[in-house]
């Protein structure tokens, strides 16, 4: 009986581990479709987690977090080194020049202490970029990609846009503006991060 039982057990957990690992879902967030994968540097990216940023209770826009592996936790998505990408996609029009002020003050907001000096030339090329871009208009998107070697790459309506900024922190820097410490959205910051997210944010950046 026992050895029964115990056969059975292992033809059990043989099956579960036959079974594909989970996959990524994907999301369809106020009209925009974030699918499951995305390939980036050679590599096939999950989607980790998507979300609406609110500014007091109007959207303003939906972003989405692409990478290799899961990751719960800010610490698991910034120590991260593969390949990785920010999608937003715009829902309402907003100012080019606006907006780069608004990633400017996040990533002075929730730079680690003393390193807000080495994102500078880095964060002039993106200032520069959106001076140049004058409007984003609902239905448009914009990504940052980072590809390990390489850098990180703004691309807008999926074309590139900026040179390849080649600072290695760069990336990490711009992504603590949406999960850091100081997120401009504590909702959005949970979506990207896979967790449930209120139905309204009240984030101020």
């Amino acid at each position: 009986m026992h050895r029964r039982t115990t056969l059975a057990l292992l033809a059990l957990a043989g099956s579960l581990g036959a079974l594909p690992p989970a996959h990524a879902q994907p999301a369809d967030l106020a009209g925009v479709r974030y699918p499951a994968s995305i390939q980036l540097g050679g590599s096939t990216l999950q989607l980790n987690g998507a979300g609406i940023r609110y500014r007091f209770v109007v959207k303003v826009y939906t972003a989405g977090l692409y990478m290799q592996g899961k990751a719960s936790t800010p610490e698991q998505a910034l120590a991260a080194t593969g390949p990785r990408r920010i999608q937003v996609h715009m829902l309402r029009d907003i100012d080019a020049n606006e907006l780069g002020r608004l990633l400017t003050r996040g990533m002075q907001d929730n730079a680690p202490r003393g390193e807000f000096s080495k994102f500078i030339p880095g964060m002039l090329k993106m200032a520069e970029l959106f001076s140049a871009r004058k409007r984003l208009r609902t239905g448009e998107s914009f990504s940052i990609d980072f590809i390990p070697g390489r850098g990180t790459q703004v691309l807008i309506n999926g074309k590139p846009e900026s040179e390849v900024i080649t600072e290695p922190e760069f990336f990490n820097a711009l992504l603590r503006i949406w999960i850091g410490e100081k997120p401009a959205d504590d909702g959005l910051k949970d979506a990207l991060l896979g967790k449930a997210a209120p139905a309204a944010a009240t984030g101020q950046n």
